[in-house]
């Protein structure tokens, strides 16, 4: 058997179709352990990343051009919308990567970034110092804001660790100020579309728009699979690099095979809160 084929917990974690509460299991106890292991310089950023075609080329400084793919995802994701000058929160903001690119580029008068992992918010107060920037631990269904207290939320591929879906599209309704924006991107497999797609319409906010980004995800995998195994090899245990592979959605893991195959759906989207 190749060893891409065996069934590592991330592969089985596939195979029971993304179940919110294991997915949240996994969320609370391996990206702790990603934060120890891997480094700061190596993991500021843990999506999949984009890329189209033509190449996007978005201008990146040199210290970000390591991290092109990730923050191009970000870009993809925020840019719906002016930032500038607006109150920023950041839900599941991970190592931080994509609230320094942000908050650095698009100017916001405030940019909080909210995660489950206290690990990984420690690892970011360190991290990424900048004016104007926080970082708070906290629940996502349970979001320690004031109502309209916040002009736009941002969530990025995380919503899937999320039990209670519905509960968190009820907190970011409930934090935004009227007119404020959703940008949001995340994926689910074939079989929980539809539910997805129930939850988001019962939400208490307005769809102005949706895009389907799987072949720009895929582009992007491709493009940085080499760089990805690199770290996979360097920073984890032997006994740790399968489950590193497919954790990482290198070209050939089960997962990069299934969004091939269209047995997912990678999906941004902006909604308004009227």
């Amino acid at each position: 058997m190749a060893l891409v084929d065996r069934p590592h917990p991330i592969a089985l974690i596939y195979r029971l179709g993304f179940s919110p509460f294991v997915m949240k299991l996994f969320a609370r106890y391996f990206y702790p352990l990603v934060t120890r292991r891997l480094g700061i310089a190596d993991m500021v950023f843990l999506n999949d990343g984009y890329e189209e075609d033509p190449p996007m080329a978005l201008p990146l400084a040199a210290s970000d051009e390591p991290h092109r793919f990730p923050i191009q995802l970000y870009h993809r994701v925020a840019n719906q919308v002016d930032l500038s000058g607006k109150r920023v929160l950041e839900v599941s903001c991970g190592h931080g990567g994509g609230a320094s690119y942000l908050v650095r580029t698009m100017r916001p008068a405030s940019y909080t970034g909210l995660d489950l992992n206290p690990a990984g918010v420690a690892f970011c107060r360190k991290t990424h110092v900048l004016p104007g920037l926080d970082f708070v631990q906290g629940n996502a269904e349970d979001l320690p804001f004031a109502d309209q207290s916040m002009d736009a939320v941002i969530n990025v591929e995380a919503s899937h660790c999320y039990p209670r879906f519905d509960r968190f599209l009820a907190e970011v309704a409930r934090v935004l100020r009227p007119g404020g924006h959703f940008l949001y991107t995340d994926l689910r497999p074939r079989l929980r579309i539809a539910e997805w797609e129930a939850a988001l319409a019962k939400a208490p906010l307005r769809m102005v728009s949706q895009a389907e980004i799987n072949a720009e995800v895929l582009r992007a995998l491709m493009r940085n699979s080499e760089r990805l195994l690199t770290l996979v090899s360097q920073r984890l245990p032997p006994i740790l690099h399968g489950v590193g592979r497919e954790a990482a959605h290198v070209q050939g893991s089960r997962y990069y095979r299934d969004l091939q195959r269209g047995e997912f759906s990678y999906r941004v989207y902006c909604f308004t809160k009227d």
